[in-house]
């Protein structure tokens, strides 16, 4: 069955191990994809994520666990027998092939009769813009284009799964956002199982389904973008996640509460806060002509829409930000008093592990 006759397939992978010698890449990974879904590997750079997206492909083994194709164990199977097609990161085009011949290589290693070849090309090149450009070679193309033709070298393949390793990161900025759209909308209206390595938080949350938030060979998240953005699991997650990201400052026990470190005589939390670390979007901090947290403008930075102020808050070193729409063009120094939100992120400063809100969170700031 081709994959434009029904969705891709489910993955699922069991306790996935990798180990380099001594050193382990991948700390039994568990995770699931449903048919037809997009799912984003996220992390920073070494967090494992393209090691898991090869231990997937086939191109590594795993040292344990087992990967699981809609249903069937692939542990064991070679990249050419799982059902698999991938995109990397440098296009990995032949120079001295046109178009055409590279987006049928892999077809033409498979011995696929030329007739099929023939119409998967066809298929293929009109759904992507290329059908003006099959007789070009990769050099008289532009950046877009080259990612487009590897982009059809995998879809001709018709494989259920597509496996994508950082497919963006040599373009431009405005071309990444036209190629996120375009593969979005390609990967949906095919029905692909996608998996799509990045460490761009932008491509992630406009793109997926399932953004599985990775550090140190280990899963630190996995949901939903919406979720991922509004309960992070860790201060991790919550410092990695959002532009910019979410601010985090320690509480400490202060009369009336808890307060910023630092900051003892303004308490932003009820008293069993004291110790954790607090939370805030940098979108829901505002300055204000009213009562408000007390702190000094270190830096603004305008983005046309909006200014981004960096605060420093207290005498203990707690900065935040706030996110605001216009120019505020405030010199650092400034003094400026800060509307804060309702209590909505609490984080242990052990653990790292969000951590319940007291049953009585009043705004205190």
């Amino acid at each position: 069955m081709s994959i434009t006759d029904g969705p891709g397939a489910a993955i699922r992978l069991d306790a996935v191990r990798k180990q380099f010698g001594d050193t382990v890449a991948l700390h039994n990974i568990d995770i699931t994809a449903a048919p037809g879904s997009l799912i984003v590997l996220l992390g920073p750079s070494g967090c494992g994520k393209s090691t898991l997206l090869r231990v997937l492909a086939g191109l590594e083994a795993a040292s344990s666990g087992s990967v699981h194709f809609a249903g069937r164990d692939v542990t064991a199977l070679p990249p050419a027998a799982r059902g698999v097609s991938m995109v990397f990161q440098s296009y990995a085009l032949f120079p001295h092939l046109d178009v055409a011949e590279n987006i049928l290589f892999g077809l033409r290693a498979r011995k696929v009769p030329r007739a099929e070849r023939d119409a998967r090309l066809t298929r293929t090149a009109a759904m992507l813009g290329l059908a003006s450009l099959l007789e070009r070679r990769p050099a008289q193309l532009s950046g877009g284009q080259q990612q487009r033709v590897a982009l059809a070298r995998a879809i001709v393949a018709e494989a259920p799964v597509c496996l994508m390793d950082e497919p963006l990161s040599n373009l431009d900025a405005k071309l990444r956002a036209e190629m996120r759209a375009e593969i979005r909308a390609l990967q949906q209206r095919l029905g692909l199982t996608m998996v799509y390595v990045t460490h761009d938080q932008v491509e992630a949350m406009s793109m997926a389904d399932q953004v599985v938030l990775m550090r140190e060979g280990r899963v630190e998240q996995d949901a939903t973008p919406a979720e991922l953005y509004a309960r992070p699991a860790t201060a991790f997650a919550a410092g990695f996640i959002g532009t910019p990201p979410m601010s985090l400052l320690r509480l400490q026990a202060a009369p009336g509460g808890a307060a910023i470190a630092g900051a003892p005589e303004h308490p932003v939390a009820p008293a069993e806060a004291a110790g954790a670390m607090l939370g805030l979007r940098p979108e829901d901090v505002a300055p204000t002509d009213g009562p408000g947290l007390p702190a000094i403008v270190s830096g603004a930075e305008f983005l046309g829409a909006e200014t981004v102020l960096r605060c420093a808050v207290g005498t203990a070193g707690e900065t935040l930000q706030a996110r605001i729409p216009g120019n505020h063009a405030l010199p650092a120094g400034t003094a400026v008093r800060l509307r804060l939100p309702p209590l909505a992120h609490l984080f242990s400063s052990a653990t790292g592990q969000r951590l319940p809100l007291p049953s009585h969170a009043p705004t205190f700031a």
